[in-house]
């Protein structure tokens, strides 16, 4: 019986999934008016695994009480949270989010539908506001099921004493077009990429609120460093590995034939267009020996680079995040197109050079050879991987700069 509603749970998704984004959001909305429990017990019994109640926020006893939500894209709202909380005095924090993927910690993680339904809303709605602080996700609704609108939420939140800043986290903010003129690789200048008028609009909306929200004296923090050309009043929060959880015991280009990943989370972005023929036709030569993967869960992605001697992250964004870190912590040669105003900014943060090897997709062939040439050479530039994540990426720096918003500017 569970596979048959495993069977329709999986061709229902794959319909859901071609409904005009107007209709479902409309469907949520419906079914937030039923009570929290029918909704849970409908998705658990579609799903075939057995129903568990819906988490309730709570909150933290501490001076002060942070709340992170309600994105935690790639597991970074629980990782800020608890960065916080682990370095800054008198400090205790939660993260919210509704669905987190590929199986990324969170503190309260609710399903999406659960999250539209007035009654979990209102309830949650209570513990929010006995928090000290609130660090709004990508400019989301907070609690869509009772406000919507994130500008009247953040009114709300100030208005009964609780401080509020945002966090940017990538495509939330990031101007297509603005990314296609400074990027000679850019995926949002290829007419294959079809969401990029949608994202410009976003991106614009989102925009405008922070530039309203500036003017209300709402603290804007940042991902990535590029964003930083989007959001020029921004503050850099670096994003966090678990350094350790990462680490890898054996050395890079070791063995006989190299073995090279790829595993993007979003291919257009990443860039595989350019990255994967390249890697195939190394790997037919046998040159390399080519791995690629897609959709893996955090564990996966683990034994993935523990496996690998180079990782190429991305061709088109020139940026790194979080899965370049992941591969730096794990001592991995990582290779990537970054900017130079990314590159400077990790400099200027971590006072070492960012250990990513440089291509594009013109030489991404060329630098492959390149690294198999000077093992030696390349080993060093992986060996000082880890290293730099810890001084920048292992959650204590992203404390520092979370500081002045969580205790004041002059703690």
């Amino acid at each position: 019986m569970s596979g048959v509603l495993a069977q329709v749970t999986r061709v229902g998704a794959s319909a859901w999934r071609r409904v005009p984004l107007r209709a479902r959001r409309f469907a949520w909305r419906v079914a937030g008016l039923l009570p929290v429990t029918v909704i849970a017990r409908v998705q658990a019994l579609a799903s075939g695994r057995r129903y568990i109640a819906p988490a309730r926020l709570g909150v933290p006893d501490a001076p002060v009480r942070l709340l992170v939500a309600p994105a935690n894209f790639a597991g970074q709202g629980h990782a800020w949270a608890h960065a916080a909380e682990r370095s800054l005095p008198g400090v205790a924090a939660r993260n919210l989010a509704f669905g987190t993927a590929f199986g990324f910690p969170s503190d309260v993680d609710v399903p999406p539908s659960v999250a539209w339904s007035r009654a979990w809303a209102r309830s949650a709605r209570r513990d929010v506001y006995r928090y000290s602080h609130v660090l709004v996700e990508a400019e989301r609704a907070l609690l869509p099921g009772v406000e919507r609108d994130v500008s009247k939420a953040i009114a709300d939140l100030r208005g009964r004493g609780v401080s509020v800043a945002t966090v940017c986290h990538g495509s939330d903010i990031r101007s297509p077009s603005a990314h296609a003129d400074r990027e000679p690789w850019s995926p949002f200048a290829l007419d294959t990429y079809k969401d990029a008028q949608v994202l410009q609009a976003q991106a614009e909306r989102n925009r405008a609120l922070l530039e309203d929200l500036r003017a209300a004296d709402v603290p804007a923090f940042v991902s990535t460093p590029d964003l930083l050309l989007d959001v020029p009043w921004g503050t850099w929060l670096p994003v966090v590995v678990d350094v350790d959880a990462w680490s890898a015991d054996t050395v890079p280009l070791a063995g006989e034939v190299p073995v090279v990943v790829h595993a993007p989370s979003r291919s257009a972005l990443k860039g595989t267009d350019v990255i994967d023929p390249v890697l195939r036709g190394l790997h037919r030569s046998g040159l390399i020996e080519y791995r690629s993967a897609s959709g893996l869960d955090r564990d996966g992605m683990q034994k993935l680079y523990r496996g690998a001697d180079v990782v190429v992250d991305q061709l088109r964004m020139g940026i790194y995040g979080v899965a370049a870190c992941e591969a730096l912590a794990a001592g991995r040669v990582v290779i990537s197109q970054v900017s130079d105003q990314v590159r400077a900014a990790a400099r200027d943060a971590s006072g070492q050079d960012l250990p990513v090897v440089q291509a594009t997709p013109d030489t991404l062939e060329e630098t492959i050879r390149g690294v198999l040439d000077d093992v030696t050479g390349a080993r060093n530039v992986a060996s000082r991987g880890p290293g730099f994540v810890r001084q920048l990426h292992d959650g204590r720096a992203s404390a520092r700069v979370l500081r002045p918003f969580v205790l004041g500017a002059a703690s």
